[in-house]
């Protein structure tokens, strides 16, 4: 009995600012051909059934291209493999706020998908003695919580879910989602599973045997770079879907091209000069085989003073990014350093500077540039403060 777990496909993200030639943001179509690839290999690879753990969708209200895209990629597995089980369980981002919303997602119970929307659902599937509890995000977090436990004689059980294992998921690299659905770790009764296949998490991640974040298709989410670090340090390279033998209690990782994202190692820019900084920057971009086109890159420079930073070669800068399909050059001023405790007192930070470091440090989706992001924080508390002020 095999079965093929996916996970995160995010159909309909838009990001950056490049389209294709037919006119679509790049990042939506590579996402689109990321779910195409994946169905290519479960069609290749013939699974008994297959099962979705959520956000097929990016947004509650998908574009019309995002279904139809959608629709024909279910038709064709539905096509090739006519005698599979398909359970599709709705995310967080799929799931309407508010409950006269209907879910786009009953539309693909049309071409025969089992869909779970708002509450829990047990399929049963007795030609492959399998047995599937089917929990959407939105049963999760209204009302009681359903339990998550098998019933039933089914030889085969699987639980499918979209949501956070609490305590289980690396949190030291800021990879974690926000808007998941928190579930205990015991609340799921692992031992009790053949299979528990989750979705939320965007690295392929074993929380216990047998059950398995696998990790969304292509880089998508607020870290990309925490992704590309946390794949190296778990052993693998790259997204995919997977394939768990359920008779064996094997998982194979089943992986699928996507659009190079590099992480650069960071300048360290401590004394330097805006020429010497130059030189560094454009030697880490030239260092990347092929280059910078059409790849999503971050470089980030430590130590460089406001003064300094202004002094840099924009124009080369800019030419960089345009190259790119996204040039992420994260330029941080130096931290300053505090002694609290000797002598008299520490002056207090201002809200205004703990705003600036909070703003400074957090982790910030790919195409935010973080010194525009740190000017209109600071520009946000002035203004609250002229209004206090006057008030």
């Amino acid at each position: 009995m095999r079965l093929a777990h996916l996970a995160d496909p995010h159909l309909g993200i838009r990001q950056y600012h490049r389209q294709t030639s037919s006119g679509v943001n790049q990042r939506e179509a590579d996402v689109a051909r990321a779910f195409r690839l994946a169905v290519d290999g479960v069609i290749a690879a013939r699974p008994d059934a297959i099962v979705v753990a959520g956000d097929l969708f990016h947004s509650v209200g998908p574009t019309n291209s995002a279904i139809v895209f959608a629709f024909k990629q279910f038709q064709r597995l539905r096509e090739a493999l006519p005698q599979a089980p398909i359970v599709l369980v709705a995310g967080n981002h799929d799931t309407p706020r508010s409950a006269e919303t209907g879910s786009i997602l009953r539309l693909f119970e049309e071409l025969g998908v089992d869909v779970a929307v708002d509450e829990a659902r047990r399929l049963e599937y007795p030609a492959l003695d399998l047995s599937v509890l089917a929990v959407p995000h939105q049963a999760l977090v209204s009302g009681e919580r359903p339990s998550l436990r098998p019933e039933g004689a089914a030889r085969h059980r699987v639980l499918v879910l979209h949501g956070e294992v609490e305590g289980k998921l690396p949190t030291e690299r800021h990879t974690v989602e926000y808007g998941g659905a928190l579930v205990g770790f015991r609340e799921l009764g692992t031992e009790e599973w053949s299979y528990v296949a989750l979705g939320d998490y965007h690295v392929q991640h074993e929380v216990a045997p047998h059950t398995w974040y696998s990790g969304s298709l292509e880089y998508i989410g607020l870290n990309i770079w925490g992704q590309r670090a946390e794949e190296v340090e778990e052993g693998f390279r790259g997204k995919g879907w997977l394939l768990a033998d359920l008779d064996r209690g094997t998982v194979t990782r089943e992986s699928v091209p996507t659009r190079p994202v590099i992480d650069l190692e960071p300048v360290r820019g401590e004394g330097l000069g805006a020429d010497a900084l130059d030189k560094l920057i454009e030697e880490r971009l030239h260092a990347i085989p092929g280059g910078v086109a059409d790849r999503i890159v971050r470089l980030r420079v430590y130590d460089v003073p406001r003064h300094v930073a202004r002094q840099l070669d924009h124009a080369a800068i800019r030419a960089y990014k345009s190259e790119a399909l996204h040039l992420n050059l994260d330029i941080r001023r130096p931290e300053v350093h505090r002694t609290v405790g000797l002598g008299a007192p520490g002056r207090r930070q201002t809200l205004p500077q703990l705003v600036r470091e909070f703003l400074s440090n957090r982790p910030l989706p790919a195409e935010l540039d973080r010194e525009e992001f740190v000017r209109l924080g600071e520009e946000l508390m002035d203004s609250v403060e002229r209004d206090l002020a006057g008030a």
